[in-house]
């Protein structure tokens, strides 16, 4: 995919940790947990949503930050275990994507989530709409802070899971999360694996009732909340 004719910009960069675990050169900072970033997916951002129990036919996640698209696979994999008809939906917002290549490197790290990779990565390669009969994947590329005030949708759910707080302050700001929980549905969900104050006090003064978690592996704790 060419990032420039999709409306995105290259991200910097990628370097590798052991030859496994991509690290954004812009941000200085890994793109999933050193400490198996599928089962911190599932902790944080299924979990800490009430997924799958909340699934339905039609059901909405928009997430704050595309990555290697582990997310993406984890939802996709709880859908299909779920049994839910028709496909998810999944709308995400990316200023710097990650190539097909990459993001399939990225992957092997986790192989269930690395078997359902191709088809979707097939696509990424070529567009930023995602389509298969259980899935309908929009990735919006651009500064979120533009793009997500311009877009109609509303989500069900939020993964919020832009690089650190302290390295990528712009995808935590308060004005950001108030656009978020402008399209977040009645009774829906975020969560993420930060529990920065500034981050629960920004979303709590955006509308949403903002709980503390456990975290995952040496995560203290993350964050959650539910649209007041």
């Amino acid at each position: 995919m060419t990032c420039g004719e999709q409306g995105g910009e290259v991200g910097g960069g990628v370097t590798w940790r052991d030859e496994a675990i991509p690290v954004s050169i812009r941000f200085d900072d890994p793109y999933f947990s050193l400490a198996d970033g599928l089962a911190e997916t599932r902790h944080v951002f299924l979990a800490g949503n009430g997924l799958p129990a909340r699934f339905r036919p039609g059901f909405h996640i928009g997430e704050l930050g595309f990555g290697t698209g582990l997310n993406l696979m984890a939802a996709v994999l709880a859908w299909r275990a779920s049994g839910t008809p028709g496909p998810l939906r999944f709308t995400s917002f990316e200023a710097y994507p990650l190539d097909a290549s990459d993001m399939a490197r990225a992957l092997t790290a986790f192989p269930e989530a690395r078997a359902i990779a191709d088809p979707i990565l097939a696509q990424w390669e070529k567009s930023a709409a995602i389509r298969l009969p259980d899935l309908h994947a929009d990735i919006i590329l651009g500064d979120a802070r533009e793009t997500l005030t311009r877009w109609q949708g509303i989500a069900d759910a939020w993964f919020l899971d832009g690089f650190a707080p302290a390295k990528n302050p712009e995808l935590w700001s308060p004005a950001l999360m108030t656009d978020v929980a402008r399209h977040t549905a009645s009774d829906g969900t975020f969560a993420t694996y930060t529990a920065a104050g500034h981050v629960r006090r920004a979303l709590t003064d955006a509308g949403f009732t903002v709980t503390r978690h456990p975290g995952h592996g040496r995560k203290r704790h993350m964050t959650a909340g539910v649209k007041a």
